[in-house]
């Protein structure tokens, strides 16, 4: 009997010679992640259990990144117990404010996850380190604490969906409409504790910053996981990152599926979620003008280089529409730093925009963007509920970055192709 990458990668991890969906296995992790929000959390659980040490210094994770650099008194208090805490343990792997950036973003970017790892995270997007062939999933701060503890964790094998890709994305077409007309298709718990694994010819046409983009997203159609197999562009974005030698995992031929989906790349168009939920999704253009307020570009789905290089291309002598706020948020210090050398931050100035230093704050209405009543924002996030991003009478549109920063300078939602 065959398997799948991801059941390969939870018998390795769990020390068996053979799993069936739906089994639970005590799997060893390679990484365990928490953020200023989760942390705390998963802090108190191990004081009231009386635990004061931690399994391996080196792979844990924490990442200030939501409330920091610091919007209140609340949002310092918790970046303050995590700053305590990585300092009594000696955690390697601690970013504070200078060091830190989006985690999703960062931690790929600093080779501290990588291929055949296993790794959980107290956040619903650490999904994301899927696109290394990684198996990787969210989990909450209670399990985050055993992680932290013990080094292991319970996880239930998932069943697996197949998604065979052909043809080359188009013109304004990137991994964020692809992983957002999947969920048009799937619904947002059509996928609901299963595996998402990305194979076929089309692959091979996706850049690394899309499949980053398609694994943070799965767990909007309800996945457990999104996966995608080692191969040379892997290895090309892992080369000078990653030291620490691995041995990449392959699915079988006869491997078993639940359910098999088709998609040509070649086939899909610049791709909108509407509110209030990422499954509700309409391509471009639209039948009718949607003004908005503002437009967000960042966040752990699309706030690489590659993402904000594919905004600013579209900018031209444009400026931003009268009346619309522009917000750019570079996911890490590198990002951000690669930004102003490229002339990339001048040219967002220069528009009308605004450049802020990497933060979560915007994409869940914390701070640096938060909506008021009756607003509208297209965001290049993952998330569109309603009261995502502020008031819950506010409204939220998914899209990519060339997407977002067309509507920023037409003033409604709109294809680069309409400037």
């Amino acid at each position: 009997m065959g398997y799948t990458i991801t059941e390969k990668l939870l018998m390795k991890a769990a020390g068996v010679d053979s799993v069936k969906p739906g089994q639970l296995v005590l799997a060893n992790l390679d990484m365990v992640l928490g953020n200023d929000i989760t942390t705390p959390v998963a802090i108190k659980a191990l004081e009231d259990h009386n635990v004061d040490t931690v399994f391996d210094n080196k792979k844990i994770s924490i990442v200030l990144d939501h409330f920091a650099p610091n919007k209140d008194i609340k949002a310092a208090e918790q970046c303050k117990q995590c700053r305590d805490f990585a300092n009594k343990h000696g955690i390697v792997n601690f970013y504070d404010v200078g060091y830190m950036g989006v985690e999703h973003a960062l931690l790929p970017e600093k080779g501290i996850v990588k291929t055949s790892d296993v790794i959980i995270g107290a956040d619903s997007h650490t999904c994301t380190y899927g696109a290394l062939g990684a198996f990787s999933t969210g989990i909450g701060s209670t399990d985050m604490a055993m992680g932290i503890a013990t080094g292991k964790a319970w996880l239930k094998i998932p069943s697996q969906i197949k998604i065979v890709l052909s043809g080359k994305l188009n013109k304004y077409v990137s991994g964020k409409d692809l992983i957002l007309h999947l969920i048009g298709i799937l619904g947002v718990d059509g996928a609901t504790y299963k595996t998402l694994e990305f194979t076929g010819e089309g692959v091979k046409s996706l850049k690394m910053d899309d499949r980053f983009s398609i694994c943070n997203m799965a767990i909007e159609c309800g996945a457990k996981n999104g996966i995608f197999a080692y191969d040379e562009i892997t290895a090309e974005y892992e080369k000078g990152r990653v030291t620490a030698p691995f041995t990449p995992f392959y699915s079988d031929e006869d491997a078993k599926y639940e359910k098999v989906i088709n998609i040509n790349l070649s086939e899909l168009k610049p791709t909108v979620s509407f509110p209030s939920l990422p499954s509700n999704t309409h391509t471009l253009p639209l039948s009718e003008k949607v003004k908005v307020d503002q437009v967000y570009i960042g966040s752990c789905t699309n706030g690489r280089l590659s993402d904000i290089e594919k905004a600013v291309s579209v900018i031209g002598s444009h400026k931003v529409h009268k009346g619309v706020r522009l917000i750019v948020v570079p996911a890490t210090q590198q990002v951000y730093l690669d930004c102003v050398k490229l002339g990339y931050v001048e040219k967002i100035i220069n528009a009308g925009g605004v450049v802020s230093t990497p933060t979560c704050g915007a994409c869940l209405g914390g701070f640096m963007g938060v909506l008021a009543h009756g607003e509208v924002c297209i965001s290049t996030t993952n998330r569109n509920f309603v009261g995502r991003m502020g008031d819950t009478t506010s409204k939220i549109y998914l899209a990519n970055p060339e997407v977002a920063m067309a509507s920023a300078i037409n003033g409604y939602i709109s294809s680069p192709e309409e400037l």
